[in-house]
Formats: C-alpha cells, structure tokens, sequence
C-alpha cells in the first residue's frame, strides 16, 4: 500500500511526540488525525495488551460539545436512547440516527451537567449534523468541537498505573461514569471507558499543553508495570465484537441491524429525529444483523472491503471485519447476516481474497 503524504489537513495531536517516540509503524485516518495502529505488531500489541497495560493516543475521538438551555432536548434528538434518567457524571453509548433510522454514529455521550454535554464521535460529520439540527429548529444551543484530546489507559493492570498517578480515588469510578482529577492544577474528566474489554479510563484532557507532561507522567510511574504504547487492537475488538463505524455499519444500517436494539427506547425517547422510522423497524423487525462469524483455515489476510457471504449457493451477507485470534485459534470476524442464515450454528462460506473459506455463526463474540 502508498505511503500517506504528509499535511497539515492531517492533524498532529498532543501526544504525537510520544507515539512517534515510541516507534509507532503504522497509521490510520479517523476524523482527519493520524490514529496509531500499530507498535511492535499487531498480534505483539495484541498479547501486551491483554497481559499488560497500554496508553493510548485517541485524540482523534473528536468532542462535539453542545451547551445551552437547549442542550439536553437536542441531546434527545439526535438519539433513540431515552435520556431522561441520565445524570451529570454518566456516560452512555448512544446510536445516532437520522431521519429514516440509519446510523450516522456510535459515540459515548458524556453529560456535564444539564446544559453542557459532550458527544466523543466515532470518525464521521457528525458535528455538521447536530449544526444543522440545531440550527434547523432555531434552539437555543452553542454546538462546537472543542479542544478536547482523549488519551486513554487500557489494560488489566490500568487500574495500578492510574492510581499512581491520580491517587486511589480513581479506583472507585464504575464503568461508564466519570469524576474530575486534577493534574497540573488542570481540571480532568476521567471516566471508566474505553475502546477494548480489557478495562481501563478515557482522561478528556483540555488543551493541549499538558499533553506531553501526563504522557510522559504515565511512562515514568509505570515502568515496573510494563507499561508501553499502544492502539486500539483489530484483534482485540473483533473478539470483544466491538464495532466500527464505517467499517461494520453505515448509515444504510439501523440500530437493530447493528445488535444496538437495546441502546434504543424508541416508545420513550420522545423528540429523536428518527424515532417514527425506527418504530416501524421495531415492529417489523430487521431482516439482517450483526453476527460473530468463525472462518477455517490459515490466518485471513487484512479486510479492507466488504468479503460476500454465501448460504445454499446464494450471497446471504457480508464479513466487514476480521482477524487471526492467536487465544481463539481460529479466524475471527464480524459479519452482517441475513436473517435466514442468522442463527449459531449455521454453516457458511467466505469468498476471502485467497478464495472461498468454510465458516459458521457462532453463538457470542468470544470476549
């Protein structure tokens, strides 16, 4: 594959100083920033992450921060998740739909207080989105992105290396909350989340000058703890079956589709844009859904586009993520499957860039 010219249009985060340093090799684009993907190597980042503790430079999960007395009802909007019960100091995972039900997002919202909320996006628009929404229905409402940079810590011994740094206090925070720390007399949200199933927190640091400092804070009390750098793992996820948007799901695809039904409220999220198109999807039911998919044979190469999926001689899906599990022993990938061919169990082939692979839909992801 072409090497990515340098530009300025691709932008540097506050710990690109770190990633570079500590040999980063590889790069995607997310939200028009450089995301690492790579260190030592796939399947070496892969076991240092399931055995270790890693940070993590996703900066490049962009904030898209709305405030105002209006906030919260468009907040509402934009979700078919019921909001209502969501306290300041919650984060939840929210599908983003628009008007006839397809995906436009899968962020974590985090609430501030009842007219501050924070959307940590997935690599899409979205922030031109809520401009319009917000304009469109003249709401009382500042929508901007601001210079927020997530770093996150992830890993089983995330926990040790935190409390080092934060003090013991980080350990009471359950998952999908968050409290403030201070770090360099700077006020941080810290929250119990994160891109992977081995545990750890998201740090949303504001402005980028403390970004290198706690970077390097967190190398300098880790040492012993076999801390390095590293990235969210395709290895990793698809065992966890944690989606990508633009990869697994689109905006062609509704929630339901995607395996989100229960993020969706759609009797009670009263005011969500596409609210009246999901509540037929409801009713009716979707005639195709993400499924944990195994596939025999050698280590598949990259999935850099959609592999068809066939059932009785006829296509029946698509596999849009997949991966050699070195813990699995077998191939391990995310598919969309019709609903005739859905259920575990069910035998498969994957017409794979090195041909046509035998595979079965298995009854859960592995993590």
């Amino acid at each position: 594959m072409a090497v990515l010219s340098p530009s300025r249009r691709l932008r540097r985060t506050p710990f690109s100083d770190g990633v570079e340093a500590a040999g980063v090799k590889a790069y995607t684009v997310y939200n028009r920033m450089l995301l690492p993907t790579i260190f030592e190597s796939v399947e070496a980042d892969y076991r240092h992450l399931k055995d270790h503790v890693q940070v993590w430079d996703v900066a490049v999960e962009r904030q898209v921060e709305l405030r105002g007395p209006d906030a919260g009802r468009l907040m509402q909007m934009l979700t078919p998740r019921d909001l209502r019960r969501m306290l300041p100091g919650q984060c939840y995972y929210v599908p983003i739909v628009d008007e006839t039900g397809g995906m436009l997002n899968d962020p974590v919202a985090v609430k501030l207080s009842e007219d501050r909320w924070w959307i940590s996006i997935a690599d899409s628009d979205l922030l031109l989105w809520v401009k319009g929404i917000a304009n469109g229905y003249r709401l009382d409402v500042l929508v901007d992105e601001p210079d927020i940079s997530p770093l996150a810590i992830q890993g089983p011994k995330a926990d040790d290396l935190m409390a080092r740094v934060f003090g013991d206090r980080i350990r009471d925070i359950r998952f999908f909350k968050f409290d403030m720390f201070q770090f360099m007399d700077k006020d941080l949200a810290i929250a119990r989340s994160g891109y992977s199933k081995q545990g750890g927190f998201e740090i949303y640091i504001d402005g980028a000058e403390i970004g290198m400092p706690l970077w390097n804070a967190l190398f300098d009390a880790g040492e012993d703890l076999n801390v390095r750098a590293g990235c969210p793992n395709g290895i990793e996820r698809i065992e966890a079956g944690l989606l990508s948007y633009g990869n697994d799901m689109t905006d062609d695809n509704t929630p339901h589709e995607c395996g989100l039904g229960r993020f969706c409220d759609t009797q009670t999220a009263i005011g969500c844009i596409g609210r009246d198109a999901l509540l037929r999807v409801t009713k009716e039911g979707p005639v195709q859904e993400i499924r944990p998919i195994s596939i025999d044979g050698d280590a598949v190469g990259p999935c850099d586009r959609p592999w068809p999926i066939f059932g009785g001689g006829r296509r029946v899906g698509q596999v849009t993520s997949a991966a050699w599990s070195p813990d699995f022993s077998t191939n391990v990938s995310i598919g969309m499957v019709r609903m005739t061919h859905w259920d575990p169990g069910t035998p498969l082939e994957v017409e794979t860039p090195d041909g046509m692979r035998r595979a079965m839909v298995q009854e859960s992801f592995w993590l």
